[in-house]
């Protein structure tokens, strides 16, 4: 594993302990000529117990954590807004080190409790229907930072909830920032140290670099590709730099060969554009292109925000999309639009003007 730049102790920069993957963890312990063991002991308290100062770390004898607090230091979120929808969705506005914002999405349904992830900062491709494209990138999210959204998550949880799935859904395109996604699954699926999460209960979405699905495979999470276009054209004026990144060809031939175990599908996202994708012509060739696949669709009407030209699709025209898909024996849902109201839905996430921030995020439930 790799350590992160700037991780190793100095006199004048304190060293981040959640900066430092297990071997760098391990390099540290070693410097002070402690045993080996002390690194899983402080592994524990970073993700476990979640601590946010060493002096928590009671089965540390005084004089180490005294050393320890020498070098090194925890550093969490700066801060943290959290906006509560009427739906009961939350959607927390993480600042981070350097004064970037990044956000994070609490997504409440019957027994599910989902947590939508980001891995960037902004996102290196420019999808129309989507706001944080409307961004650019500011920079990818480094492990750390991807695991804090987690533990921060956790701090914010009402009496008696539990955190069920994680999606890799927010802002920024996740493969590519492969290297800082895999550390942090790592990171979150570790059993002995880490959260403890299965591989299962994860799914990371791309919007189609098809060359790098094969990274997916190894880490053991479910994979969702997002499609929103039945051609290359239509997909083009939708998905420009997608697009052109990897035809849908290309991109349907490296779904095709992707390693999925024999209880496992992939999942199909496609946002449903009133008057643009949502034709029934649009379905029938959906049903075309993922033919043969073991998959499962999930329709996602798209969720409005300013400034954007298009518009979300009648119920009438999405429950006939619908319809259509399952007339062709494929398993497709259409997804609830949660948090909308504190734009916190698929496709919302991403900076607004001060003036409608205030306008549109109605609750304001906590500073932290």
């Amino acid at each position: 594993m790799r350590q992160e730049k700037d991780a190793l102790p100095s006199r004048t920069a304190p060293t981040n302990l959640l900066a430092l993957d297990e071997e760098g963890l391990g390099r540290l312990v070693h410097q002070f000529g402690w045993p080996r063991y002390r690194a899983g002991q402080i592994l524990r308290w970073l993700y476990q117990r979640r601590a946010t100062d060493i002096s928590q770390m009671t089965d540390l004898g005084q004089l180490e954590r005294t050393a320890l607090a020498s070098h090194a230091t925890i550093q969490r979120t700066a801060g943290c807004t959290v906006f509560r929808s009427i739906d009961h969705t939350r959607k927390l506005i993480l600042v981070l080190s350097d004064g970037l914002t990044v956000e994070t999405v609490l997504i409440p349904d019957e027994d599910r409790l989902t947590l939508c992830v980001s891995t960037q900062v902004g996102c290196t491709l420019d999808c129309g229907f989507c706001l944080t494209g409307t961004m650019g990138l500011k920079r990818n999210l480094k492990s750390h930072e991807i695991v804090e959204q987690v533990l921060t998550a956790q701090d914010h949880l009402d009496p008696g909830e539990r955190i069920t799935n994680l999606v890799f859904m927010g802002m920024g395109e996740p493969l590519a920032n492969m290297e800082a996604l895999s550390e942090a699954i790592r990171r979150l699926t570790n059993k002995l140290w880490g959260l403890g999460w299965s591989p299962r209960r994860i799914t990371v979405s791309t919007a189609g670099l098809a060359s790098r699905l094969k990274d997916i495979a190894p880490l053991g999470v479910n994979l969702a590709i997002s499609l929103n276009a039945t051609t290359d054209d239509q997909r083009a004026r939708l998905m420009p730099a997608a697009n052109g990144i990897a035809s849908l060809k290309t991109l349907l031939a490296a779904c095709r060969r992707y390693p999925l175990p024999p209880t496992r599908r992939l999942t199909f996202e496609y946002v449903l554009l009133a008057g643009v994708n949502d034709h029934g012509d649009d379905a029938r060739r959906l049903a075309k292109l993922v033919r043969g696949i073991a998959c499962k669709i999930n329709l996602i009407p798209f969720n409005e925000f300013p400034g954007n030209p298009f518009r979300r699709p009648s119920e009438r025209n999405i429950s006939a999309f619908q319809t259509i898909l399952r007339q062709a024996d494929l398993d497709a849902f259409v997804r609830k639009s949660r948090g909308r109201d504190v734009l916190g839905a698929c496709g919302q996430l991403g900076n607004l003007s001060p003036e409608y921030t205030e306008r549109a995020l109605t609750q304001i439930e906590s500073r932290c």
